[in-house]
């Protein structure tokens, strides 16, 4: 018989021995998810404002987080996506446009020419299309750390596999390339191949097909659901990007009707498929919510909800002037568009202006949530400027990670205002994007100022007080001319430290273009004078009967739609230049798009200052629609004398260019 003193040495020695299994519990470090939406607005949901949208689980979830109202993202998805895993600006990791679904350029490439045609008054930048394997990830500094990584859905910051996310710290990974939307349409069957299967010209990656007609959102939150059940047990990232609400535009119709006839009060918004989108996204953020409750992890979990750019206010609006034309040429989106929506835009930002791929506050202002149980106090709003760039050092100090010397960040840690409602101190938060109007441009926001600079010489710069005036409407620069000069020398320290390949001066801008021998004058290529041939990235100068293409500084190409050509198809041009490599990329009636890769036919023209003919066999497969002739026109203006397609069906086309 064990005496009292026995039993309480036995029960404390039970109590001890149980603190190490408490205490490693305890230590247990949170899960992460982030949740992406594709082209979401600021506007967009009712949590921020929304009258029309219905997205009630957003909603519930901004109860439970806090809420950011003054958040910011890149104007185009690839570099926000690229800023959200290196912590970087983009002018520093150098992804600024939408790219990465175009392939890698090669080592030591020029992303910005050091010549250009004297008809271009800047040196024009080019963005990367891949984020470089020598960052250190997001994904790779919480791996390190012990936990499990996945990704699921869109990547888009590069095509190649050397650039996917398996190689830049996610263990699992569920995605597919090209991808600037979805894996070929929202619905199933995907047509997306096995990396290691024969490619073609279809889409690669490892998502797999469902169901037929099983709708990808739902597939991707499926994916992640399975991800979290299979790591529960420890600590897991999931980088879950949807593919919603980015085009085509592919919905499903049994919402999209519920939504067809109802009035926003507001009268601002009225889109039924970006409301059936929203709805199904918002599905998706509401199951992954119920997944983390019945797993017992909503507790020891980070979410993040944000978006990767402002929304889309510019695709699918027919030009009025242009209306009877599209009507000739209906494809299927466009018809199920105007069945849905009319001449609607997909979303209306206001009361911000303008929308996805501008600088002004609709395309860049963004939604942004985070919730933590017990850390971040549920339910508040907070009006402190934060931005992408900003995610991966916030993680890094919630989770007591040190940062790592591998990586140079441009963001700062709010931590300490997601969990002590403390001030952010940040002199100035910056926006870059040299591909808008203007030559593009850059933005410094300091307390309630944005300062908008744009590239282009005699531009004016744009002056605006946030705090009265959201929807950017009057320009003080004029009125307020020192501190335009203050936040002047903000954007000039930024863009050094930086390291941003701005636009800069032609110094050939105005002078005489060079004339090649037996040519003089020279007039504008007309329309009618091309036949239809449209120059993209250059110049075209009809000179003697002949037709000249000088590059900008991009990689220069003429574009020709409307084609009927099917069958084997002949392309023959008959031109003279200093030589170089060209290619012709073309797509077929069925096809809404080029493919990312393949139906890319490589040529060499011969250096000569006598004419050359060139041949090239185009294995195109159904009718020929839209071609683009890329010339090597980037040293010297490439001269044309005449273009022809052939084909084995029909007849054949050929372009003499005279003078107009």
């Amino acid at each position: 018989m064990r005496t009292l003193p026995t039993i309480l040495l036995a029960l404390g020695a039970l109590v001890i021995g149980a603190i190490p299994k408490l205490t490693a519990a305890s230590a247990r470090k949170p899960n992460v998810i982030l949740f992406l939406v594709d082209d979401m607005g600021w506007m967009d949901c009712g949590a921020y404002g929304s009258r029309y949208y219905q997205t009630p689980n957003m909603d519930r979830f901004a109860t439970r987080a806090m809420r950011f109202t003054d958040a910011y993202a890149q104007p185009l998805c690839s570099p926000t996506r690229a800023s959200l895993l290196s912590g970087k600006y983009s002018a520093r990791h150098g992804i600024t446009s939408a790219t990465g679904h175009l392939p890698p350029q090669p080592a030591g490439y020029a992303f910005r020419p050091d010549t250009a045609p004297p008809q271009r008054p800047l040196l024009m930048p080019e963005s990367k299309n891949h984020l470089e394997p020598s960052e250190y990830t997001l994904a790779e500094a919480l791996h390190d750390a012990g936990y499990r990584t996945g990704h699921f859905g869109k990547w888009h910051l590069g095509l190649t596999e050397p650039h996917w996310p398996e190689r830049q710290g996610f263990d699992v990974a569920f995605h597919c390339h090209p991808d600037p939307g979805p894996p070929g349409n929202y619905f199933s069957p995907y047509g997306v191949k096995a990396s290691g299967e024969p490619r073609g010209q279809q889409r690669v990656g490892t998502i797999t097909d469902g169901p037929t007609g099983e709708y990808v959102v739902d597939r991707l939150t499926d994916e992640a659901i399975r991800f979290m059940e299979a790591n529960r047990d420890r600590p897991f990232f999931l980088n879950l990007w949807q593919y919603g609400v980015h085009g085509p535009w592919g919905h499903k119709e049994e919402y999209t009707r519920q939504f067809a006839g109802v009035k926003d009060p507001t009268g601002r918004q009225g889109n039924p498929i970006m409301a059936s989108m929203l709805r199904s996204v918002d599905e998706s953020l509401g199951r992954i919510m119920a997944a983390l409750d019945r797993l017992k992890l909503s507790d020891d979990t980070i979410v993040i909800f944000n978006s990767d750019n402002g929304g889309n206010v510019h695709s699918n609006v027919p030009e009025t002037a242009k209306t009877a034309k599209a009507e000739k040429k209906k494809t299927p989106q466009l018809t199920d568009w105007r069945k849905w929506a009319g001449d609607l835009p997909p979303t209306n930002n206001a009361p911000l202006r303008d929308g996805k791929g501008t600088l002004y506050e609709g395309g860049t202002r963004v939604p942004l949530m985070w919730s933590w149980a017990g850390r971040i106090k549920p339910g508040t709003t907070n009006a402190t400027v934060v931005g992408h760039i900003d995610v991966y050092p916030t993680l890094l100090e919630l989770l007591a990670i040190p940062r790592s010397a591998k990586q140079v960040m441009d963001g700062v840690s709010y931590a300490h205002v997601l969990t002590a409602g403390a001030a952010l101190k940040r002199a100035a938060f910056f926006n870059y994007f040299p591909h808008q109007r203007n030559g593009g441009g850059v933005w410094v926001r300091a307390g309630e100022w944005k300062l908008i600079r744009w590239f282009e010489p005699q531009t004016p710069r744009e002056l605006y007080n946030l705090g009265n005036d959201l929807g950017e409407a009057k320009n003080l620069a004029t009125t307020e001319p020192a501190r335009v000069k203050e936040l002047d020398a903000l954007i000039d320290g930024f863009l050094r430290d930086t390291g941003a390949l701005a636009p800069i001066p032609n110094p050939a801008y105005g002078a005489a273009p060079p004339e090649r021998p037996g040519k003089a004058g020279g007039a504008p290529a007309t329309a009618r004078a091309l036949g239809g041939w449209v120059p993209k990235f250059s110049t075209a100068t009809i000179r003697d009967g002949a037709l000249v293409v000088a590059a900008d500084g991009r990689t220069p190409f003429l574009g020709l739609t409307n084609l009927q050509q099917e069958g084997t198809v002949t392309l023959r041009l008959r031109s003279r230049s200093v030589g170089g490599s060209g290619k012709v990329q073309w797509r077929t009636a069925e096809q809404e798009a080029f493919p990312a890769s393949g139906q890319v036919v490589e040529f060499s023209l011969a250096a000569s200052s006598d004419w050359s003919e060139t041949k090239v066999a185009l294995p195109v497969g159904g009718t020929l629609r839209h071609l683009r002739l890329y010339l090597p026109a980037q040293k010297s203006p490439v001269e044309i004398d005449w273009v022809e397609i052939a084909s084995s069906k029909g007849k054949p086309q050929r372009w003499d260019f005279d003078t107009p």
